[in-house]
């Protein structure tokens, strides 16, 4: 999405990322975890550069205390930050 509301209005793209498999993993030990996937990354400009955003699947679940699900998470977040890592590289 790009604002339009001027000539200097900064670019915004928001990204929904993921993979149906790892949140049927989630939703089967917390079934509210289908309703953050699949995750959103935004990427807006500023004046010092572009900067991505990521809510982490382990703050979404982390106040279901669910183990399992949160294994899962984990491994997502670790997933989702590698690849905005090697993007912005």
């Amino acid at each position: 999405m790009q604002k339009e509301t001027g000539q200097d209005t900064p670019r915004i793209i928001r990204l929904l990322i993921g993979n149906p498999l790892i949140m049927k993993e989630m939703a089967k030990h917390v079934p509210d975890a289908g309703s953050y996937a699949p995750v959103t990354v935004l990427g807006d400009e500023r004046a010092d550069g572009v900067h991505l955003s990521y809510d982490k699947m382990t703050s979404l679940l982390g106040p279901y205390g669910n183990r399992d699900a949160l294994d899962v998470a984990r491994d997502l977040d670790s997933k989702v930050e590698d690849l905005l890592r090697n993007a912005a590289g």
